[in-house]
């Protein structure tokens, strides 16, 4: 027997009893467990020696198998290592990613980028295009408002570009105000804002001075659809009722199969 060998392993000439060297299996261990043999070695382990080295190393490698922790000696026992931290998941975004979104554990985006002044600007546009009526709020009151602002203010390329155009349409408006009224846009009467709204309200006959408030106009105009009509107030105002059970299906109403010629 060689003295400078490792005190668990086996002698490299030791034979299992059908005969077997069992050099091979002596190399198999478990490199997470420092040396410990694998499962598949345990069999092997002080196969044909009855020494103390080779029991400890058996019971050693059951352990690992089975998953329980073996003291091995006083100072194990006297001194337990703590357990390994669970490494923590990475934070995920505001709203975890397009296609699984973290709802409960919402967290603060981007910063807003429109002023107080473009805001309320803004509120009075939306409610020109979605104004209270005896079936559901206006534009603003829903916070239709807020929602532009946070779809113009996301740090992607789109919305960078809707953001200049959103911008500057707001300047237009206070600008062409200015010239007709001689005050701001949120100064004016319903009157004299529809007679500005009329002129940008639809791109293919708006004049061509007009061309690019008119761009702007239907930027706002379908932010403003999409913000109302997706609250609940918005939906109330649809009658959608939504993914619901019905108890039978009666098929379209009659008024509008007719309204379609069916």
């Amino acid at each position: 027997m060689s003295e400078d060998r490792a005190p668990d392993s086996l002698p490299p000439d030791s034979t299992e009893p059908n005969g077997k060297s069992n050099t091979g299996d002596n190399k198999k261990v478990n490199s997470l467990d420092g040396g410990v043999p694998a499962t598949d070695s345990v069999k092997s382990v002080g196969a044909g020696s009855g020494t103390p080295m080779a029991r400890r190393a058996a019971v050693k490698a059951m352990a690992a198998a089975t998953g329980l922790v073996a003291i091995t000696g006083k100072t194990a026992a006297q001194n337990p290592q703590p357990p390994t931290p669970k490494p923590q998941s990475p934070a995920i975004g505001p709203r975890g990613t397009a296609t699984d979104p973290d709802l409960l554990h919402p967290r603060k985006d981007w910063p807003r980028k429109l002023s107080a002044r473009e805001l309320a600007t803004l509120a009075v546009l939306c409610d020109t295009i979605i104004p209270a009526d005896d079936k559901s709020p206006a534009a603003s009151t829903v916070g239709v408002p807020a929602y532009i602002n946070e779809y113009v203010s996301a740090p992607y390329d789109g919305q960078m570009r809707d953001l200049v155009r959103v911008r500057g349409g707001l300047a237009w408006l206070n600008t062409e105000s200015n010239e007709r009224f001689g005050k701001q846009f949120i100064r004016l009467s319903a009157a004299e804002r529809s007679q500005i709204c009329d002129d940008i309200c639809y791109l293919p006959r708006t004049k061509p001075e007009f061309q690019a408030a008119a761009r702007f106009f239907d930027l706002i105009r379908d932010l403003t659809a999409v913000g109302f009509y997706t609250t609940d107030a918005g939906m109330r105002d649809l009658q959608y009722i939504g993914n619901v059970a019905l108890p039978k299906w009666d098929g379209p109403p009659p008024e509008v199969l007719r309204h379609l010629g069916l």
